[in-house]
């Protein structure tokens, strides 16, 4: 008995090298008491709400320990900001008073200023204090440090030297809950719902422990009606919950765990080691293990939200049959992006215009990355894409609608790449899929000669380039405009004639989506190569470190193979290469044929379904490694 006390006691304090995750044993013991617990209550509406939003406390405690006081704040903040902004809308009900209304709209509109500078203050200080701190050192040359002044106040306060000033840690989830917090300020303020009745219900909102600390980020208009609902859970419902827990385990610990501790992260330690083929190999097998990692996240956190009868969006949808780069942001982390599309890119003037704060933002990400850049290339790079948009502005004013629109949607995937982690090596990702949009809407407006026209001259410069300034990135863009030029070429003059001339339509377009998916994935997985290097690093490190290995792998990979080794590479990396190729399969089949077995399990009979679970648990466990991985997405 006193064994089991303390297990207990164990299971309610904070151990900073054991955080709760989806994946321990001891995360299920704590949701099974939590539910028995719920069960009781799910009926008494007040009652449920709180003691859901203390077990959600409770859960961040036990993943960031103290850090769980900041989103206590946040949560008050966000309340309070919201009584007040509904409290002066209602002074204007009735009141014909114009100059009451203009002072009342004001001081709504600063209400809500405060809370979004308030929250991306907090965010700003906790995530981006080592990046500015190294923008600053560059810029004057200096060696200015940064310190945690919350620890000096603390250990000033208690009159100890408990916690460690010379860093600053990074709260667990942060960006989620920062992020919930704005929109719900943003939309109290633009009247599209009135603010949560109690503090219990909106810090039960706030702090859903399902999604608290990896999303998806969920929308106050969404989930607050549902905080009124009377608790309902059927049979289906059920079922469909245990398939999401069980698919997201699997997802975690069967490809994204095993892919990365037998494979992923040996390569991206150290890219010298390896071939050039393991490299990109490694790249690749990426793709799916961020994928996995995610996904599975989400997968577990709908599943056990159902079963207390809450209904969390849905937040990704197949990316990786996505046919074009703005496609995969739509399926995508879809609760992020369609964030930032209502919070970020329609302010600023979506495709209608672009602000004075577009080109601000805009000029400044760039002068960052000029300001960050490790080599002189990098800063050449930045100075031409410079020139040649004053350029295109100048010289093309019959387009410059046009472009103020684009500088709209590379400020939001610069922002967004930002938002993912504080390094160069972020931006560089954001830039980069921010140009393969842009490229993705000059392209779909053009026909096909021009097409294979341009195909071809990217390949030519790449060529003469490589030929005058030999180096292996530079081989990379040869390699890569060779193939989407005879890709082209191919499509263009032989595919679409012959399927014209022998009637088949069908096959025609099946080719042209087969094709677009993999060089959109392709496209896709070269932008990896920036966020893997740039994750798991200390913020003090990560600008330095992320780019050599950038860099280190690039030189890799675009170095000359030898391709003798390769089949042996494959033979004793066969267990990874084998369980890469069925996690793409599942992911490239039919969404209606997934649709179909999720329904085929949830109706099974509940003997039939327990087995099923004994079965999945069984081989899930024959997956798990001594050391369980954190969820990637933990850290932003």
């Amino acid at each position: 008995m006193e064994a089991f006390f303390n297990y207990i006691k164990e299971l309610f304090t904070y151990d900073p090298k054991n955080p709760l995750l989806f994946t321990q044993f001891n995360f299920w013991a704590f949701f099974l008491l939590v539910f028995a617990v719920f069960c009781l209550l799910k009926n008494r509406r007040v009652w449920r709400n709180g003691y859901l939003f203390f077990v959600s406390l409770l859960f961040y405690f036990k993943t960031s320990g103290l850090f769980v006081l900041l989103l206590v704040f946040s949560t008050f903040l966000g309340f309070i900001i919201g009584i007040r902004t509904d409290a002066l809308k209602d002074k204007l009900s009735g009141n014909p008073d114009l100059r009451l209304q203009r002072n009342v709209k004001r001081r709504r509109k600063a209400w809500m200023i405060s809370g979004v500078a308030i929250n991306l203050m907090v965010l700003f200080y906790f995530k981006y204090a080592y990046f500015f701190t190294d923008i600053y050192n560059n810029m004057f040359h200096s060696n200015m440090q940064v310190v945690n002044h919350l620890a000096q106040f603390a250990n000033h306060f208690t009159g100890t030297a408990t916690f460690d000033a010379s860093k600053i840690l990074l709260p667990v989830g942060i960006s989620f809950f920062t992020f919930q917090n704005i929109s719900y300020i943003v939309d109290v303020y633009k009247c599209k719902f009135r603010h949560a009745s109690n503090v219990l219900d909106f810090g039960f909102y706030t702090t859903f422990f399902p999604q608290l600390v990896a999303g998806p980020i969920v929308r106050a208009d969404q989930f607050i009606p549902q905080l009124y609902r009377p608790y309902f859970l059927g049979r289906r419902q059920f079922g469909i919950a245990v398939f999401w827990i069980l698919n997201g385990l699997m997802k975690k610990i069967i490809l994204s765990d095993y892919l990365a501790v037998n494979f992923v992260d040996r390569v991206f330690f150290d890219p010298s080691l390896y071939t050039g083929f393991e490299n990109l190999s490694a790249l690749f097998v990426y793709s799916l293990q961020v994928y996995a990692d995610f996904s599975g996240y989400t997968d577990i956190a709908i599943g056990v939200a159902m079963l207390m009868g809450f209904y969390l969006p849905k937040n990704f949808n197949s990316p990786y049959k996505a046919t074009n780069a703005a496609g995969f942001w739509k399926r995508w982390h879809m609760s992020l992006s369609n964030w930032l599309k209502d919070y970020l890119y329609i302010p600023l003037g979506g495709n209608r215009r672009a602000s004075l704060a577009s080109y601000l933002i805009l000029g400044g990400m760039l002068v960052v990355v000029g300001l960050m850049a490790q080599t002189t290339w990098t800063t050449i790079v930045v100075t031409s894409v410079i020139g040649l948009l004053i350029a295109v502005y100048i010289i093309f004013p019959r387009h410059r609608r046009e472009f103020r629109t684009n500088v709209n949607n590379m400020d939001t995937m610069l922002l967004g790449g930002m938002w993912h982690g504080a390094s160069f090596n972020f931006i560089t990702w954001g830039g980069l899929n921010g140009m393969g949009i842009l490229i993705y809407k000059w392209w779909k407006k053009q026909g096909s000669r021009i097409r294979v026209v341009a195909t071809e001259l990217f390949f030519a410069l790449f060529l003469v380039a490589d030929i005058l300034w030999p180096s292996p990135a530079l081989n990379l863009g040869v390699v890569w405009t060779g193939i989407i030029c005879v890709g082209t070429m191919i499509r263009y003059f032989i595919v679409d004639p012959l399927c014209d001339k022998f009637k088949h339509p069908k096959f025609k377009t099946n080719a042209a989506l087969v094709w677009n998916i993999f060089q959109t994935f392709v496209f896709i997985t070269f932008t990896r190569l920036f966020f893997r290097s740039g994750s798991n690093l200390p913020p003090a490190e990560a600008n330095e470190k992320a780019w050599e290995t950038a860099k280190m792998m690039v030189n890799r990979i675009g170095s000359k193979w030898n391709v003798d080794v390769i089949p042996d590479i494959i033979a004793s990396y066969s267990n990874i290469f084998i369980v890469f190729t069925i996690g793409m399969i599942i992911h490239w089949l039919p969404e209606r044929f997934k649709r179909r077995y999720r329904l085929w399990f949830a109706s099974m009979p509940l003997w039939l379904m327990a087995i099923a679970v004994v079965i999945a648990v069984f081989i899930i466990y024959q997956f798990i490694t001594a050391d369980l991985q954190p969820f990637i997405y933990f850290q932003f």
